[in-house]
């Protein structure tokens, strides 16, 4: 049962960082609160360890590949340790690309490395949830 379940873990986090590539048909869109509360909301929910508020935060299909907030929970705990305790937050750009929208999000971890991500937003009964997050490249930084 545990190799089953790393299995599950391993292929929900490829799953989540390959959702999706990023293309030349990009829009940039305004601020948007709402999908920027629900990134807040579930990051402050696994902050508090609150794995079940969080598996609300994403959209159905995450929901149904990780089948449960447990599995869900040590798949994040384990492959985004800096989501999981996140010690800094900033929103960037609000994307269109090719009909979907994601959300660039800056995360700083608890030993001060910076991570970009990029939230997938889906629209679902007319609540924002999150639909899958893949790591953004960033440039590198010379002096």
């Amino acid at each position: 049962m545990r190799g089953f379940l790393k299995l599950v873990m391993l292929m929900g986090l490829a799953g989540m960082l390959l959702v999706g590539a990023v293309s030349a048909e990009e829009e940039v869109r305004p601020r948007d609160p709402a999908i920027e509360g629900v990134i807040r909301q579930q990051m402050d929910a696994f902050l508090a360890e609150d794995v079940e508020s969080a598996f609300e935060f994403a959209a159905p299909n995450i929901q149904s590949m990780f089948r449960t907030p447990k599995i869900f929970g040590d798949m994040v705990r384990n492959g985004y340790p800096m989501v999981w305790k996140p010690s800094g937050v900033q929103f960037g750009d609000l994307r269109m690309i090719d009909g979907a929208l994601w959300q660039e999000v800056y995360v700083m971890d608890g030993r001060g490395r910076s991570f970009a991500l990029d939230y997938r937003m889906l629209e679902v009964d007319g609540a924002w949830r999150i639909s899958g997050v893949q790591f953004l490249q960033t440039p590198d930084v010379s002096a």
